[in-house]
């Protein structure tokens, strides 16, 4: 049975992009990839009921940029911006860097697969049936304008004594198509019989400017065609000339 590749990764550098952006040198490198995992695991405890959907850290010499994708920017600043206030006091303690922190609100919150995962776990946490959670989510999604959607939950579904995995697809979800828009995303749901496993991946469309392979792959037919045709035109000369000089010859 084919093993599914994350599509984040398979993407990089074509269509998506990398949520850490900094050099560090082969001494400090580990030492700053955990501070990137303590600030992301710190502000997604911390923010858990303001649906952030990704968190970006960029450095320089000078300081730490940590910019927030959030549907509820609201939750996330506070009143008169207190709580941002409080998240830089945090991180600066918890990292020993100067940590400037950035808010993104998340338009449409709906075709973001983060988010959608994450509310599909939060409705199995609070006892929904997890098939209605995921129909709810692609329905949804599809509204909002999503081409495709592949939903899947994993575990001790229903509190069945057996772990299964159980999933629903709606529209396209080209997942070998590399100029195609997925965005990939997973969740956990802490349930009384154990952890569920949420897994969304929602096809936005294909990003625009990149060739299209069947043009291509025409493109290079003909033009193979066309060596051929040369090919045998210049054998076929080569042919006629020969058995002149022959007759030629043979008339001398």
């Amino acid at each position: 049975m084919g093993q599914k590749v994350n599509p984040n990764g398979m993407r990089l550098g074509i269509n998506k992009d990398w949520k850490s952006k900094w050099y560090a040198s082969k001494n400090d490198f580990a030492d700053t990839l955990l501070n990137d995992i303590k600030i992301r695991e710190y502000l997604f405890k911390k923010l858990k009921d303001g649906a952030v959907a990704k968190i970006g850290v960029e450095r320089n010499n000078k300081r730490t940029n940590v910019k927030i994708s959030t549907a509820r920017p609201g939750v996330v600043i506070g009143q008169g911006g207190k709580e941002i206030e409080n998240l830089r006091a945090e991180l600066k303690k918890l990292t020993g860097e100067d940590v400037y922190v950035q808010i993104v609100e998340v338009k449409n919150p709906d075709m973001n697969a983060q988010l959608v995962a994450d509310s599909i776990a939060s409705q199995i946490e609070n006892r929904a049936s997890f098939r209605n959670a995921q129909k709810r989510a692609i329905n949804n999604t599809l509204k909002a304008g999503a081409k495709g959607i592949k939903t899947k939950v994993s575990g001790r579904l229903g509190g069945a004594e057996i772990a299964r995995s159980e999933g629903y697809t709606k529209g396209t979800v080209p997942l070998h198509t590399l100029r195609a828009d997925i965005d990939y995303a997973t969740s956990e749901a802490d349930t009384t019989y154990g952890k569920i496993g949420v897994k969304v991946w929602i096809y936005k469309g294909e990003i625009l400017g990149v060739p299209d392979v069947t043009e291509e792959s025409n493109d290079r037919n003909d033009r193979r065609r066309n060596n051929n045709n040369n090919r045998r035109d210049n054998r076929e000369r080569r042919e006629v000339k020969g058995g002149n000089d022959h007759v030629d010859a043979k008339e001398s």
